[in-house]
């Protein structure tokens, strides 16, 4: 077809297009004929619900009843250290899954953002040390302490975002190192040693809340909103920024996009959804201690969003739970002391034969058990 056929047929289908739709007036309307009622947009509210309605109605639908019926069949024991532990390790796995799979930045400080939450919670509320504790009431105390380690999360985020790789990692692992030396030798605010005690959720409706089932639900609610969270964020035009960001940050940049706003902004949301996961921790232990905040639990983070899955917000709570089953149940048949053995084993066997973690592994799995839609794809592949 010659060039000036080529573009006699696109002015064509442009007009007729354009007839179609609002650029010429119909036969209807040139008659005379009452228009057709237009169509009401959908209320925010009503897209909002919507999208909720959406995420529940998929495959998340078996996981969310199995959740809510685990507690009811399973022992206390099994409920609160568990599957709550799992919840909340979780969660902060979370925020580091979010920052690495969606924006490329490896941050060791999570677990140091969700420690400055809870002795912040533990600092402003009630404690076993009345003459440091402020007393605040809960529903005071919470947000505050979520507050701060949001702001300690940005300015993390802020000192770690000009630096890539290797650099980022270590710059956030001295961050974490020096938090837990603070709260190691500080005794006026921190109680050194032997940390803040007594951490207590509080009784609200006449309900328990650090009894195994209350605090199960209370966790699984918090997870879950976590959840829902990061995977309406990754959708939206934020978290698609973010993602091109992650791919080629020059490129963004020559587009318009601040890369160091959207990565600043990224650490915000994190520290968000770790200092909630910081906040249950602090209720779950019952206490804030240095060994909560120390070197070892800054690895474990890591350790379980790489078992899990970082590419996923559901691969931090697969990892949170294997890693706790390991550390509940391994001691029966090897000793306390070589615990790490064993999740080195187990960590190292994972990105050896699977670099995407469990959830990847699965899906590999699953291509290989549908043969058909494995051939369909090579098809598409051929010419």
């Amino acid at each position: 077809m010659a060039a000036a056929q080529w573009r006699k047929a696109m002015n064509s289908a442009a007009a007729s297009a354009a007839r179609a739709g609002t650029g010429m007036p119909s036969p209807a309307r040139a008659a005379g004929a009452v228009p057709a009622p237009a169509t009401v947009a959908p209320a925010a509210g009503s897209a909002i619900w919507s999208e909720v309605w959406s995420f529940v109605t998929s495959r998340n639908l078996v996981v969310l009843l199995a959740l809510v019926v685990f507690p009811l069949v399973a022992s206390p024991f099994v409920t609160f250290q568990v599957g709550a532990q799992s919840l909340v390790l979780g969660m902060i796995a979370l925020s580091l899954s979010f920052l690495a799979g969606y924006g490329g930045m490896v941050s060791l400080a999570q677990m140091t953002v969700a420690g400055v939450a809870g002795y912040a919670l533990a600092v402003l509320g009630h404690s076993s040390s009345a003459d440091i504790s402020l007393g605040w009431p809960w529903w005071v105390a919470v947000p505050v302490a979520v507050l701060v380690a949001v702001i300690a999360s940005t300015l993390i985020g802020w000192l770690s975002v000009r630096t890539e790789g290797i650099y980022t990692i270590m710059i956030t692992l001295a961050i974490g190192v020096a938090f837990y030396y603070l709260v190691l030798q500080n005794y006026s605010v921190f109680n050194g040693f032997q940390g803040l005690r007594e951490l207590k959720p509080p009784t609200v409706l006449d309900i328990q809340w650090r009894a195994p089932i209350p605090f199960y639900f209370l966790s699984l609610v918090c997870a879950l909103a976590a959840y829902w969270l990061v995977c309406h964020v990754v959708r939206a035009p934020f978290g698609i920024a973010l993602q091109g960001i992650r791919d080629n940050p020059r490129r963004m940049s020559a587009l318009g996009y601040s890369v160091v706003s959207h990565r600043v902004a990224a650490y915000a949301l994190s520290g968000l959804i770790a200092a909630v996961g910081g906040v249950l921790l602090a209720w779950y232990n019952a206490l804030m201690s240095p060994g909560s905040v120390g070197t070892g639990w800054l690895i474990n983070i890591l350790v379980i969003a790489v078992l899990g899955g970082v590419r996923h917000p559901a691969g931090a709570f697969l990892g949170a739970l294997v890693f706790v089953l390991l550390q509940t149940f391994a001691i029966d048949l090897i000793d306390r002391e070589r615990f790490n053995l064993v999740i080195g084993g187990v960590f190292l066997a994972i990105v050896l034969f699977s670099p995407d973690g469990l959830l990847g592994l699965w899906a590999r799995l699953a291509q290989r058990l549908r043969p058909g839609r494995a051939l369909t794809s090579n098809q598409r592949r051929q010419p």
